[in-house]
């Protein structure tokens, strides 16, 4: 008996020493999201879960807007224009008049991402709008430390969440769930019309808002 408890014993303590190491390992890591640098709204929110040593994120966003190709197979080169913070109709349009134009080949692509030119030339692709909610991923020290965060979360309205049980610990997944996607661009020609677009942009910016006001609450609950 008192060799299986120190086998236990042992094999916490390994596991432990795992997640400082790869705590160590991922905070240290330059970001490589498409965004290529910090997201503003949900930094704070992933410092204060850093901050504790039962925790760390290994992703996230705040929320963001894109047009892309329309593709099933995920590749470089894909997002055509992303936005992280509220947008306006004349921004959204005059970002849809550049896709259509003739020799569009992504002079001004608004990413950092390395563009593929092996896509074929965006005209012609369907293209997409899409709205993603907020998101992040908590690698927790030990399912109770997961179980905390979750509750808390829930509490700040995230809604769409659960706890991932892997090899190498636990991942608490939290979503938002104000999502908008639609066809925009089909054959070289905007599919909607304007009074559509208007009507879009206002209910995505609120969406983004939600997003943000959960961060926010999360925030808040941590301290």
């Amino acid at each position: 008996m008192l060799i299986k408890v120190f086998k236990w014993i042992n094999s916490f303590c390994f596991m432990i020493d795992r997640f400082d190491k790869r705590k160590r390992d991922v905070l240290s890591k330059l970001d490589k999201s498409h965004k290529g640098e910090w997201d503003e709204k949900i930094a704070e929110l992933c410092d204060s879960i850093n901050s504790f040593d039962s925790y760390y994120t290994t992703s996230s966003c705040s929320g963001r807007i894109v047009l892309m190709i329309e593709q099933d197979k995920k590749d470089k080169g894909l997002f055509l224009s992303v936005y992280h913070d509220k947008i306006s109709f004349k921004k959204l349009k005059e970002d849809l008049n550049e896709i259509i134009k003739p020799h569009h080949h992504y002079h001004n692509h608004p990413t950092k991402e390395k563009v593929n030119t092996k896509l074929k030339h965006p005209n012609f692709q369907n293209i997409k709008f899409k709205l993603e909610p907020c998101i992040l991923h908590i690698a927790c020290k030990t399912l109770e430390d997961s179980q905390k965060i979750y509750e808390k979360a829930k509490l700040a309205g995230w809604k769409k969440s659960g706890i991932i049980g892997m090899k190498s610990g636990f991942v608490v997944e939290l979503n938002g769930t104000d999502r908008l996607e639609f066809p925009i661009i089909n054959a070289n020609k905007i599919l909607v019309s304007d009074e559509f677009l208007e009507i879009v942009v206002e209910e995505s910016n609120k969406k983004l808002e939600k997003s943000w006001i959960k961060i926010k609450r999360l925030e808040k609950l941590l301290k």
